[in-house]
Protein backbone atom coordinates (compact mmCIF):
# COMPACT_ATOMS: atom_id res chain seq x y z
CA UNK A 1 0.00 0.00 0.00
CA UNK A 2 1.04 3.53 -1.01
CA UNK A 3 2.22 6.42 1.75
CA UNK A 4 -1.54 8.31 0.42
CA UNK A 5 -3.34 5.14 0.99
CA UNK A 6 -2.30 4.34 4.39
CA UNK A 7 -2.91 8.37 5.30
CA UNK A 8 -6.54 7.48 3.77
CA UNK A 9 -6.74 4.44 5.89
CA UNK A 10 -5.45 5.88 9.15
CA UNK A 11 -7.46 9.22 9.26
CA UNK A 12 -10.65 6.93 8.47
CA UNK A 13 -9.80 4.98 11.21
CA UNK A 14 -9.48 7.83 13.53
CA UNK A 15 -12.64 9.32 12.76
CA UNK A 16 -14.38 5.86 12.53
CA UNK A 17 -13.27 5.37 16.08
CA UNK A 18 -13.89 8.94 17.48
CA UNK A 19 -17.69 8.53 16.04
CA UNK A 20 -18.11 5.33 17.69
CA UNK A 21 -17.30 6.73 20.85
CA UNK A 22 -14.30 6.12 21.45
CA UNK A 23 -11.94 8.90 23.58
CA UNK A 24 -9.70 10.62 21.38
CA UNK A 25 -7.10 10.07 23.02
CA UNK A 26 -7.49 5.75 23.24
CA UNK A 27 -8.53 6.24 19.45
CA UNK A 28 -5.23 7.87 18.72
CA UNK A 29 -2.59 5.78 20.37
CA UNK A 30 -4.42 3.07 19.08
CA UNK A 31 -4.22 3.92 15.55
CA UNK A 32 -0.96 5.00 16.21
CA UNK A 33 0.12 1.58 17.18
CA UNK A 34 -1.44 -0.07 15.03
CA UNK A 35 0.06 2.03 12.42
CA UNK A 36 3.60 1.74 13.04
CA UNK A 37 3.04 -1.88 13.98
CA UNK A 38 1.78 -2.37 10.11
CA UNK A 39 4.35 -0.46 8.35
CA UNK A 40 7.55 -1.21 10.38
CA UNK A 41 6.24 -4.65 11.17
CA UNK A 42 8.10 -4.30 14.40
CA UNK A 43 5.79 -4.06 17.65
CA UNK A 44 9.11 -3.32 19.46
CA UNK A 45 9.10 -0.10 17.45
CA UNK A 46 6.11 0.60 18.35
CA UNK A 47 6.26 0.41 22.18
CA UNK A 48 9.70 2.47 22.16
CA UNK A 49 7.45 5.43 20.18
CA UNK A 50 4.61 5.13 22.47
CA UNK A 51 7.13 5.75 25.40
CA UNK A 52 9.29 8.37 23.78
CA UNK A 53 5.63 10.13 23.19
CA UNK A 54 5.13 9.97 26.27
CA UNK A 55 7.83 11.38 28.45
CA UNK A 56 8.80 13.92 25.82
CA UNK A 57 5.48 15.20 24.85
CA UNK A 58 4.94 17.39 27.77
CA UNK A 59 8.49 17.51 29.02
CA UNK A 60 8.52 21.03 27.79
CA UNK A 61 8.03 24.11 30.40
CA UNK A 62 5.75 26.14 27.68
CA UNK A 63 3.21 22.64 28.80
CA UNK A 64 2.65 24.52 32.22
CA UNK A 65 0.78 27.46 30.15
CA UNK A 66 -2.23 25.17 29.93
CA UNK A 67 -2.90 24.73 33.82
CA UNK A 68 -2.05 28.41 34.48
CA UNK A 69 -4.44 29.69 31.62
CA UNK A 70 -7.35 27.18 32.81
CA UNK A 71 -7.11 27.98 36.33
CA UNK A 72 -7.12 31.51 35.47
CA UNK A 73 -10.51 31.20 33.25
CA UNK A 74 -12.16 29.18 36.25
CA UNK A 75 -11.23 31.87 39.19
CA UNK A 76 -12.82 34.25 36.39
CA UNK A 77 -15.37 32.91 36.17
CA UNK A 78 -16.72 32.62 39.81
CA UNK A 79 -15.49 36.25 40.31
CA UNK A 80 -19.02 37.22 38.44
CA UNK A 81 -16.41 38.94 36.25
CA UNK A 82 -19.16 38.37 32.85
CA UNK A 83 -21.77 39.54 34.58
CA UNK A 84 -20.26 43.06 35.52
CA UNK A 85 -18.95 43.54 31.74
CA UNK A 86 -22.59 42.96 30.44
CA UNK A 87 -24.12 44.78 32.99
CA UNK A 88 -21.50 47.97 31.87
CA UNK A 89 -21.60 47.14 28.33
CA UNK A 90 -25.94 47.00 28.52
CA UNK A 91 -25.91 50.32 30.46
CA UNK A 92 -23.45 52.19 27.86
CA UNK A 93 -25.38 50.66 24.33
CA UNK A 94 -28.82 50.85 26.31
CA UNK A 95 -30.34 53.51 23.37
CA UNK A 96 -28.94 51.44 20.32
CA UNK A 97 -31.22 49.66 18.54
CA UNK A 98 -30.10 45.76 19.07
CA UNK A 99 -27.48 47.40 21.77
CA UNK A 100 -27.91 44.30 24.08
CA UNK A 101 -27.30 41.89 21.19
CA UNK A 102 -24.15 44.42 20.85
CA UNK A 103 -23.51 44.27 24.69
CA UNK A 104 -23.45 40.70 24.44
CA UNK A 105 -21.04 40.96 21.81
CA UNK A 106 -18.56 43.00 23.53
CA UNK A 107 -18.71 41.50 27.52
CA UNK A 108 -17.89 37.66 25.27
CA UNK A 109 -15.17 39.71 24.13
CA UNK A 110 -13.39 41.02 27.48
CA UNK A 111 -14.08 37.95 28.47
CA UNK A 112 -12.75 36.15 25.78
CA UNK A 113 -9.40 37.84 26.54
CA UNK A 114 -9.13 36.31 29.92
CA UNK A 115 -10.85 32.59 30.14
CA UNK A 116 -10.20 31.48 26.81
CA UNK A 117 -12.65 28.46 26.45
CA UNK A 118 -15.63 29.07 24.29
CA UNK A 119 -17.75 26.78 26.35
CA UNK A 120 -17.07 28.76 29.32
CA UNK A 121 -18.38 32.17 28.03
CA UNK A 122 -21.39 30.29 26.45
CA UNK A 123 -22.68 28.87 30.02
CA UNK A 124 -21.65 32.12 31.78
CA UNK A 125 -23.62 34.41 29.22
CA UNK A 126 -26.71 32.26 28.57
CA UNK A 127 -27.28 33.02 32.82
CA UNK A 128 -26.52 36.43 32.38
CA UNK A 129 -27.70 37.81 29.09
CA UNK A 130 -30.41 35.44 27.92
CA UNK A 131 -33.06 36.50 30.36
CA UNK A 132 -32.38 39.98 29.84
CA UNK A 133 -32.65 39.96 26.44
CA UNK A 134 -36.06 38.04 26.30
CA UNK A 135 -36.86 41.01 29.15
CA UNK A 136 -36.32 43.72 26.74
CA UNK A 137 -38.12 42.18 23.69
CA UNK A 138 -35.75 40.42 21.96
CA UNK A 139 -36.73 36.65 20.78
CA UNK A 140 -35.26 34.57 23.02
CA UNK A 141 -33.99 32.16 19.71
CA UNK A 142 -31.83 35.27 18.95
CA UNK A 143 -30.43 35.92 22.19
CA UNK A 144 -29.33 32.34 22.63
CA UNK A 145 -28.10 32.12 19.68
CA UNK A 146 -26.04 35.59 20.15
CA UNK A 147 -24.71 34.01 23.25
CA UNK A 148 -23.33 30.83 21.44
CA UNK A 149 -22.25 32.99 18.21
CA UNK A 150 -20.35 35.10 20.37
CA UNK A 151 -18.86 32.54 22.77
CA UNK A 152 -16.94 31.09 19.85
CA UNK A 153 -14.73 34.72 20.44
CA UNK A 154 -13.11 32.60 23.31
CA UNK A 155 -10.88 30.77 21.47
CA UNK A 156 -9.91 33.70 18.92
CA UNK A 157 -8.70 36.16 20.89
CA UNK A 158 -6.05 35.20 23.44
CA UNK A 159 -5.01 33.27 25.57
CA UNK A 160 -6.56 30.06 23.90
CA UNK A 161 -6.55 26.61 24.82
CA UNK A 162 -7.16 25.99 21.29
CA UNK A 163 -3.78 28.29 20.19
CA UNK A 164 -1.68 25.88 22.72
CA UNK A 165 -2.64 22.75 21.28
CA UNK A 166 -1.86 23.80 17.48
CA UNK A 167 0.98 25.77 18.85
CA UNK A 168 2.50 22.47 20.12
CA UNK A 169 1.34 20.26 17.37
CA UNK A 170 2.81 22.31 14.99
CA UNK A 171 5.95 23.01 16.86
CA UNK A 172 4.98 26.76 17.23
CA UNK A 173 5.62 29.89 19.25
CA UNK A 174 2.79 29.83 21.60
CA UNK A 175 3.53 33.32 22.48
CA UNK A 176 3.28 34.49 18.80
CA UNK A 177 0.07 32.49 17.85
CA UNK A 178 -1.76 34.49 20.90
CA UNK A 179 -0.47 37.93 19.33
CA UNK A 180 -1.62 36.50 16.12
CA UNK A 181 -5.31 35.98 17.36
CA UNK A 182 -6.01 39.89 18.35
CA UNK A 183 -6.80 41.41 15.19
CA UNK A 184 -8.71 38.72 13.99
CA UNK A 185 -10.86 38.53 17.46
CA UNK A 186 -11.27 42.34 17.36
CA UNK A 187 -12.35 41.83 13.48
CA UNK A 188 -14.76 38.89 14.17
CA UNK A 189 -15.95 40.81 17.18
CA UNK A 190 -16.48 44.21 15.23
CA UNK A 191 -18.09 41.70 12.18
CA UNK A 192 -20.95 40.59 14.80
CA UNK A 193 -21.59 43.88 16.23
CA UNK A 194 -22.31 44.99 12.46
CA UNK A 195 -24.40 41.95 11.38
CA UNK A 196 -26.82 42.86 14.92
CA UNK A 197 -27.19 46.65 14.29
CA UNK A 198 -27.75 45.30 10.62
CA UNK A 199 -30.62 42.94 11.54
CA UNK A 200 -32.08 45.27 14.09
CA UNK A 201 -32.20 47.96 11.70
CA UNK A 202 -33.38 46.19 8.43
CA UNK A 203 -34.55 42.88 9.63
CA UNK A 204 -36.09 43.56 13.04
CA UNK A 205 -38.29 40.30 13.05
CA UNK A 206 -35.84 38.48 13.31
CA UNK A 207 -34.10 40.17 16.02
CA UNK A 208 -37.19 41.42 18.35
CA UNK A 209 -40.24 39.76 19.78
CA UNK A 210 -42.42 41.75 18.22
CA UNK A 211 -45.93 41.73 20.00
CA UNK A 212 -43.86 41.75 23.38
CA UNK A 213 -41.27 44.56 21.92
CA UNK A 214 -44.38 46.75 20.95
CA UNK A 215 -46.30 46.46 24.28
CA UNK A 216 -42.95 47.31 26.12
CA UNK A 217 -42.95 50.35 23.63
CA UNK A 218 -39.39 51.37 21.54
CA UNK A 219 -37.70 52.50 23.77
CA UNK A 220 -37.51 50.79 26.73
CA UNK A 221 -35.33 52.34 29.78
CA UNK A 222 -33.65 50.27 31.89
CA UNK A 223 -34.22 50.43 35.09
CA UNK A 224 -31.05 51.58 36.55
CA UNK A 225 -28.38 53.11 34.47
CA UNK A 226 -24.65 52.81 35.86
CA UNK A 227 -22.74 55.55 37.34
CA UNK A 228 -19.36 56.09 36.02
CA UNK A 229 -18.10 55.39 39.67
CA UNK A 230 -20.01 51.77 39.40
CA UNK A 231 -18.73 51.41 35.69
CA UNK A 232 -15.21 52.16 36.60
CA UNK A 233 -15.65 49.75 39.91
CA UNK A 234 -17.08 46.54 37.60
CA UNK A 235 -14.03 47.61 34.54
CA UNK A 236 -10.84 48.08 36.28
CA UNK A 237 -10.30 44.34 37.20
CA UNK A 238 -10.90 42.76 34.20
CA UNK A 239 -9.38 45.81 32.42
CA UNK A 240 -5.69 45.12 34.82
CA UNK A 241 -6.28 41.69 34.18
CA UNK A 242 -6.55 41.74 30.30
CA UNK A 243 -3.16 44.34 30.33
CA UNK A 244 -0.86 42.13 32.37
CA UNK A 245 -2.09 38.88 30.04
CA UNK A 246 -2.13 40.76 26.66
CA UNK A 247 0.19 43.82 27.50
CA UNK A 248 2.79 41.40 29.21
CA UNK A 249 2.88 39.13 25.84
CA UNK A 250 2.67 41.88 23.69
CA UNK A 251 5.43 43.75 25.15
CA UNK A 252 7.72 40.62 25.28
CA UNK A 253 7.90 41.36 29.22
CA UNK A 254 6.06 37.61 29.82
CA UNK A 255 6.53 34.67 28.53
CA UNK A 256 3.29 32.17 27.73
CA UNK A 257 3.74 30.57 31.25
CA UNK A 258 5.07 33.52 33.20
CA UNK A 259 1.73 34.80 31.45
CA UNK A 260 -0.05 32.02 32.40
CA UNK A 261 0.91 32.46 35.82
CA UNK A 262 0.76 36.16 36.96
CA UNK A 263 -3.29 36.20 35.05
CA UNK A 264 -3.84 33.18 37.55
CA UNK A 265 -2.66 35.15 39.94
CA UNK A 266 -4.30 38.49 39.17
CA UNK A 267 -7.66 36.16 38.83
CA UNK A 268 -7.20 34.58 42.47
CA UNK A 269 -6.77 38.34 43.52
CA UNK A 270 -10.12 39.12 42.14
CA UNK A 271 -12.17 36.29 43.28
CA UNK A 272 -10.65 36.92 46.92
CA UNK A 273 -11.24 40.80 46.90
CA UNK A 274 -14.65 39.85 45.67
CA UNK A 275 -15.16 37.24 48.19
CA UNK A 276 -16.10 35.06 45.70
CA UNK A 277 -13.76 32.12 47.09
CA UNK A 278 -14.42 29.96 49.99
CA UNK A 279 -12.54 26.65 50.44
CA UNK A 280 -14.74 24.43 49.10
CA UNK A 281 -14.85 26.76 46.00
CA UNK A 282 -11.27 26.87 45.96
CA UNK A 283 -10.99 22.93 45.98
CA UNK A 284 -13.73 22.75 43.20
CA UNK A 285 -11.73 25.41 41.02
CA UNK A 286 -8.59 23.47 41.97
CA UNK A 287 -10.03 19.74 40.61
CA UNK A 288 -11.79 21.24 37.60
CA UNK A 289 -8.60 22.68 37.21
CA UNK A 290 -6.60 19.49 37.27
CA UNK A 291 -9.11 16.99 35.35
CA UNK A 292 -9.33 19.82 32.61
CA UNK A 293 -5.66 20.17 32.23
CA UNK A 294 -4.86 16.02 32.36
CA UNK A 295 -7.28 15.55 30.13
CA UNK A 296 -5.46 18.07 27.42
CA UNK A 297 -2.50 16.49 28.10
CA UNK A 298 -2.96 13.08 27.42
CA UNK A 299 -4.33 14.33 23.97
CA UNK A 300 -1.18 16.30 23.25
CA UNK A 301 0.58 13.01 24.09
CA UNK A 302 -1.52 10.66 21.55
CA UNK A 303 -1.51 13.63 19.22
CA UNK A 304 2.63 13.21 19.14
CA UNK A 305 2.51 9.80 19.36
CA UNK A 306 -0.01 9.65 16.02
CA UNK A 307 2.25 12.41 14.50
CA UNK A 308 5.47 9.82 14.94
CA UNK A 309 3.04 7.32 13.45
CA UNK A 310 2.74 9.91 10.33
CA UNK A 311 6.23 10.56 9.91
CA UNK A 312 7.28 7.06 9.98
CA UNK A 313 4.68 6.03 7.23
CA UNK A 314 5.87 9.04 5.40
CA UNK A 315 2.04 10.69 4.97
CA UNK A 316 2.77 14.42 5.54
CA UNK A 317 5.39 14.31 2.68
CA UNK A 318 3.21 11.73 0.57
CA UNK A 319 0.35 14.09 1.05
CA UNK A 320 2.50 17.41 0.36
CA UNK A 321 3.82 16.44 -3.00
CA UNK A 322 0.19 15.08 -4.11
CA UNK A 323 -1.03 18.86 -3.56
CA UNK A 324 2.10 20.63 -4.93
CA UNK A 325 1.94 18.17 -8.35
CA UNK A 326 -2.01 18.45 -8.38
CA UNK A 327 -1.71 22.14 -9.19
CA UNK A 328 -4.41 23.33 -6.77
CA UNK A 329 -1.96 25.50 -4.99
CA UNK A 330 -2.34 27.24 -2.14
CA UNK A 331 -5.51 28.80 -2.13
CA UNK A 332 -7.23 25.51 -3.61
CA UNK A 333 -5.70 23.13 -0.96
CA UNK A 334 -7.29 26.66 2.30
CA UNK A 335 -10.20 25.84 0.22
CA UNK A 336 -10.21 22.28 0.57
CA UNK A 337 -8.93 22.38 3.94
CA UNK A 338 -11.05 24.55 5.15
CA UNK A 339 -14.48 22.33 4.05
CA UNK A 340 -13.16 19.39 5.54
CA UNK A 341 -12.36 21.16 9.24
CA UNK A 342 -15.93 22.64 8.43
CA UNK A 343 -17.88 19.21 7.79
CA UNK A 344 -15.42 17.28 10.74
CA UNK A 345 -17.21 19.85 12.90
CA UNK A 346 -20.62 18.67 12.21
CA UNK A 347 -19.18 15.44 14.15
CA UNK A 348 -16.34 16.17 16.04
CA UNK A 349 -15.03 18.44 19.15
CA UNK A 350 -12.67 20.97 18.69
CA UNK A 351 -9.69 19.50 19.97
CA UNK A 352 -10.03 16.26 18.33
CA UNK A 353 -10.20 17.78 14.85
CA UNK A 354 -6.96 20.04 15.79
CA UNK A 355 -5.64 16.70 16.78
CA UNK A 356 -6.31 14.97 13.62
CA UNK A 357 -5.90 17.33 11.26
CA UNK A 358 -2.43 19.22 12.54
CA UNK A 359 -0.14 16.72 12.22
CA UNK A 360 -0.96 16.51 8.45
CA UNK A 361 -2.33 19.51 7.37
CA UNK A 362 0.62 21.59 8.66
CA UNK A 363 3.58 20.21 6.81
CA UNK A 364 1.39 20.39 3.74
CA UNK A 365 0.88 24.11 4.27
CA UNK A 366 4.83 25.12 5.04
CA UNK A 367 5.74 22.96 2.18
CA UNK A 368 3.16 25.43 0.16
CA UNK A 369 5.35 28.62 1.71
CA UNK A 370 2.89 29.28 4.20
CA UNK A 371 3.34 30.93 7.33
CA UNK A 372 2.43 28.73 9.81
CA UNK A 373 1.11 31.25 12.60
CA UNK A 374 -0.80 32.64 9.61
CA UNK A 375 -2.40 29.14 9.22
CA UNK A 376 -3.07 28.19 12.66
CA UNK A 377 -5.11 31.25 13.28
CA UNK A 378 -6.91 30.34 10.05
CA UNK A 379 -7.43 26.56 11.54
CA UNK A 380 -8.19 27.56 14.69
CA UNK A 381 -11.10 29.82 13.24
CA UNK A 382 -12.35 27.21 10.81
CA UNK A 383 -12.36 24.81 13.58
CA UNK A 384 -14.71 27.27 15.96
CA UNK A 385 -17.31 27.10 13.33
CA UNK A 386 -18.04 23.53 13.95
CA UNK A 387 -19.03 24.55 17.26
CA UNK A 388 -22.04 26.21 15.77
CA UNK A 389 -22.96 23.35 13.20
CA UNK A 390 -24.77 20.76 13.69
CA UNK A 391 -25.59 17.81 14.63
CA UNK A 392 -22.86 18.66 17.10
CA UNK A 393 -22.76 21.70 17.72
CA UNK A 394 -21.19 22.05 21.03
CA UNK A 395 -21.78 25.66 21.98
CA UNK A 396 -25.30 25.47 20.72
CA UNK A 397 -26.06 22.59 23.32
CA UNK A 398 -24.37 24.10 26.49
CA UNK A 399 -26.46 26.81 25.86
CA UNK A 400 -29.41 25.13 25.81
CA UNK A 401 -28.63 22.95 28.86
CA UNK A 402 -27.84 25.88 30.50
CA UNK A 403 -31.15 27.68 29.14
CA UNK A 404 -33.03 24.62 30.36
CA UNK A 405 -36.20 26.70 28.55
CA UNK A 406 -38.86 24.01 27.17
CA UNK A 407 -40.17 27.16 24.90
CA UNK A 408 -36.54 27.05 23.40
CA UNK A 409 -35.64 24.09 21.17
CA UNK A 410 -32.24 23.14 20.20
CA UNK A 411 -33.16 23.69 16.15
CA UNK A 412 -34.02 27.25 17.24
CA UNK A 413 -30.20 28.13 18.71
CA UNK A 414 -29.35 26.62 15.59
CA UNK A 415 -31.25 29.39 13.38
CA UNK A 416 -30.58 31.67 15.47
CA UNK A 417 -26.53 31.29 15.55
CA UNK A 418 -26.65 30.84 11.67
CA UNK A 419 -25.51 34.57 10.98
CA UNK A 420 -22.79 33.92 12.95
CA UNK A 421 -21.44 30.87 11.09
CA UNK A 422 -21.78 32.93 7.91
CA UNK A 423 -19.93 36.21 9.49
CA UNK A 424 -16.96 33.96 10.71
CA UNK A 425 -16.70 32.45 7.07
CA UNK A 426 -16.26 35.81 5.75
CA UNK A 427 -13.89 36.63 8.54
CA UNK A 428 -12.13 33.11 7.08
CA UNK A 429 -11.61 34.40 3.95
CA UNK A 430 -10.49 38.44 4.90
CA UNK A 431 -7.95 36.36 6.65
CA UNK A 432 -6.94 34.14 4.32
CA UNK A 433 -6.43 36.83 1.65
CA UNK A 434 -4.85 39.40 4.24
CA UNK A 435 -2.24 37.61 5.83
CA UNK A 436 -1.32 40.98 7.52
CA UNK A 437 -4.57 41.03 9.70
CA UNK A 438 -2.27 38.00 11.81
CA UNK A 439 1.02 38.92 11.21
CA UNK A 440 0.32 42.62 11.62
CA UNK A 441 1.61 42.88 15.47
CA UNK A 442 3.58 40.11 15.32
Amino acid sequence: MTEIGYGVLFVSALVFLALMGMHIAVALFAVGFAGIWLIRDDVEMAMRLMYLSSYNGIADYIFATIPLFVLMGLLVSISNVGRDTFEVAESLLRRVKGGLGVATVAANTVFAAVTGVSIASAAVFTRVAVPEMARHGYRKTFAAGTVAGSSVLGMMIPPSLLMIIYGVLAEQSIGKLFIAGVLPGILLALLFAVMILLLARFAPGMVYDTKRFAELGASWPLERVLPKGEILSKLVPIAALVFLVIGGLYSGFFTPTEAGGVGAFGALVIAVARRQLNRSRLWRVLKETGGISVGILILLIAAGFYSRMLSVAGIPVAISDLVQNSGLGLYGFLTFYILIIVLLGMILDSSSILLIMTPVAAPIAAGLGMNLIHFGVITVLAVEIGLLTPPFGLSIFTVKSTLNDPSVSVESIFAGAFPYVVVMLITVLLIVVFPQLTLALL
